[in-house]
């Protein structure tokens, strides 16, 4: 059997700015939370959010994509405009029960450790199995909604975990007990605060992010959703100074 931990140097992860990266695994090409639109102001509740920069690549151009991964789907900075409109040529796409609901079509809701089976190139399988998150303090759901997080394994393959939009370490370790060592992490960070709950932490934030990186074990961590929108207090250059400052700066995938 293939060594999965040292197949991940061939596991392509393309970041195209906020949560949209793009995972190729086991010969299927996995989108997260796509957001594609052009800068500009998303009027939500009371506040208005900024998207400050496109994505760094037009969906036309993107390729063919198997799955989408999507946290949850009543954010416009995990789910956009021009996001919506690139899930209707996706065979599937797995949310939350709630946004499989809302969004109708090829969209599959997961509950959290629900799994799912995806069909390979070669024949075999690739298991999704989501995972849970909290947006927020604890309790925040009624307020923030329901968001999940996935964990990728298969046969001779990395595991990769995608966090979602989660402010849990807690979540984190209870993550890591149950799946054990990551290989790849693609974490969504960004230390994103807003008026609500006092302003609180709703995603983790890059000293969090290091620690993340401690408690899965993880040997790579992409970080994601830390750029592109106005309400990210952090960026990657705070990502790269924590797991700097940590010690850990081999794990960060550059660029």
């Amino acid at each position: 059997m293939t060594d999965a931990r040292s197949t991940a140097e061939d596991l392509p992860v393309r970041v195209f700015g906020g949560p949209t990266a793009l995972i190729e695994y086991g010969g299927l090409r996995i989108l997260t939370d796509p957001t594609f639109d052009a800068p500009g102001d998303y009027p939500f509740g009371d506040l208005v959010l900024t998207k400050t920069a496109p994505a760094s690549i037009d969906p036309a151009d993107l390729g063919a994509v198997d799955a989408v991964l999507l946290s949850h789907d009543e954010h416009p900075d995990n789910l956009d405009n021009s996001g919506r409109a690139f899930l209707a040529d996706v065979p599937l796409v797995l949310t939350t029960g709630g946004g499989a609901g809302r969004l109708g079509g090829t969209a599959r809701g997961l509950a959290p450790w629900q799994a799912v089976e995806l069909t390979r190139p070669d024949g075999g399988s690739v298991t999704v199995t989501a995972t849970p998150a909290e947006h927020g303090p604890k309790g925040c759901e009624p307020v923030t909604g329901e968001v999940i997080g996935f964990v990728l394994t298969g046969d001779g393959l990395p595991t990769v975990y995608v966090s979602g939009d989660n402010a849990s370490l807690d979540l984190v370790r209870e993550i890591s007990e149950r799946v054990g060592a990551v290989d790849t992490a693609v974490l969504f960070v960004g230390a994103v605060r807003t008026p609500f709950f006092d302003g609180a932490l709703l995603t983790i934030d890059s000293a969090q992010s290091a620690e993340a990186a401690t408690i899965l074990g993880a040997r790579r961590v992409v970080p994601v959703h830390c750029d592109s929108w106005g309400h990210f207090t952090e960026s990657r250059e705070d990502v790269v100074a924590a797991f700097a400052a940590a010690g850990l700066s081999d794990r960060l995938q550059q660029g």
